[in-house]
C-alpha cells in the first residue's frame, strides 16, 4: 500500500480512537470519592500496609495517607490513581498548589492542584516526623 494512502488511515484511525475514548469518558482524571477510595488506591500499591489516617483534599484529587510505616500520597495518573510513599521528599510551593519532588525515578515529581489553605497547610502534613 503507498504511503500517501497508509499515513492518512494510520493518522485517522488514531483521532478517531481518541475521540471515541473521550466521548466514552474515558480520558477523565480520576477523582477519589471519599476516603475509602483512597484506602482502596493506596492498598493496591501497598497491600501489607493499611493506613491509619487518610486526608482527602478538597478538590478529591489527591489524599495524605499516614501508615505504621511512614506518610504517603494517593494522585490521579491518567484516569487510575497511584500511590508513593514521602519519604525524602522535597516540597515546594506554588501558585496552584505544591511540587513534590521525590528520589524516585518513576514518580520524580509530583504536581497538585490545592485550594490556597490546603497548599498552606499540607507541607506540615507532608514531613515526615522527628
Amino acid at each position: 500500500m503507498p504511503l500517501s494512502i497508509l499515513l492518512p488511515m494510520v493518522v485517522t484511525g488514531i483521532a478517531g480512537i481518541v475521540v471515541l475514548l473521550h466521548l466514552l469518558g474515558l480520558s477523565r482524571t480520576a477523582t477519589l470519592t471519599d476516603e475509602a477510595a483512597a484506602e482502596r488506591a493506596w492498598l493496591r500499591e501497598f497491600p501489607d500496609d493499611r493506613p491509619t489516617r487518610i486526608i482527602l483534599c478538597q478538590n478529591r484529587t489527591a489524599a495524605l495517607i499516614e501508615t505504621e510505616k511512614g506518610r504517603g500520597l494517593v494522585w490521579p495518573m491518567g484516569a487510575d490513581t497511584t500511590a508513593r510513599y514521602l519519604r525524602g521528599a522535597r516540597i515546594t510551593r506554588t501558585a496552584t498548589g505544591l511540587c513534590i519532588a521525590l528520589p524516585d525515578y518513576t514518580a520524580p515529581r509530583i504536581r497538585l492542584h490545592l485550594a490556597a489553605q490546603e497548599a498552606d497547610q499540607w507541607p506540615d502534613y507532608l514531613k515526615e516526623p522527628a
